[in-house]
C-alpha cells in the first residue's frame, strides 16, 4: 500500500433530522479523516419513496445523482440510525432505489458502517441488518473495526460537535481499516 494512494469515501447518513447524531457523526468524519482520505456526503433527503412504476419511467433526478455520486467513490460509509431494531426507511429507501440502477453501482464497492444511539446498544441492530443488505448487494463490507456509538446524549454537544475523544479515535481507525480496504480491493 503506497501512503500516497488517495480514496475518495460517499458518506450517507441515514437520518434526515437536522441535529442527527449520525449525520453529526458523518461530519466529524469527514473532519478529522486521515491523510488519504477525502469524504463527500450525499444528500438523500430528496429521494422519493421506490415506486417501481416511476423508476421504469426513468430514475428521478435525486436518484441518478446518488448513483452517480457511489460510482464515482472509491468506497462508501454508511452511517446508520436504528429506528425499531432495523435499518431507518429513509436509507433503505435510498439503497433500494440504487439497487436497481443498471451495473448496480454498490457491487465490488468497498463499504463500511458505524452508527449513533442515544441507547447502549449503538446501533448494533441496525448496522447487522444493514450488512444482511449489502451482502445481497455484493458490496465488500469491512468486517472490522466495528463502530457503534451508545450514548450519543453524552458525546456530543448541543451544536453537535463530539466531544469524547475515544470515539473520535474509533471513527479515525475506521477510516484507516476502509482506507487500507479500499487499497487491497484495487
Amino acid at each position: 500500500m503506497s501512503d500516497t494512494q488517495q480514496i475518495k469515501v460517499l458518506g450517507i447518513s441515514g437520518s434526515l433530522r437536522k441535529g442527527s447524531y449520525n449525520s453529526a457523526a458523518l461530519r466529524e468524519a469527514q473532519r478529522v479523516a486521515p491523510a488519504g482520505i477525502q469524504i463527500e456526503i450525499a444528500d438523500i433527503a430528496q429521494i422519493p419513496l421506490y415506486n417501481d412504476d416511476v423508476r421504469v419511467a426513468g430514475f428521478p433526478a435525486p436518484v441518478e445523482h446518488l448513483i452517480a455520486q457511489i460510482r464515482a467513490a472509491d468506497a462508501v460509509l454508511f452511517v446508520t440510525p436504528e429506528y425499531n431494531y432495523s435499518v431507518p426507511g429513509v436509507l433503505k429507501n435510498a439503497i433500494d432505489w440504487v439497487s436497481r440502477a443498471p451495473e448496480q453501482p454498490l457491487a465490488g464497492k468497498p463499504a463500511a458502517v458505524m452508527g449513533v444511539s442515544p441507547g447502549r446498544l449503538g446501533t448494533a441492530r441496525a448496522q447487522y441488518h444493514l450488512r444482511q443488505i449489502m451482502v445481497f448487494l455484493d458490496a465488500h463490507l469491512l468486517n472490522k473495526p466495528e463502530v457503534m456509538i451508545g450514548n450519543a446524549g453524552q458525546l456530543f454537544d448541543a451544536d453537535g460537535a463530539l466531544t469524547d475523544e475515544v470515539t473520535r479515535g474509533y471513527i479515525v481507525r475506521l477510516l484507516e481499516a476502509l482506507r487500507e480496504w479500499t487499497i487491497k480491493l484495487r
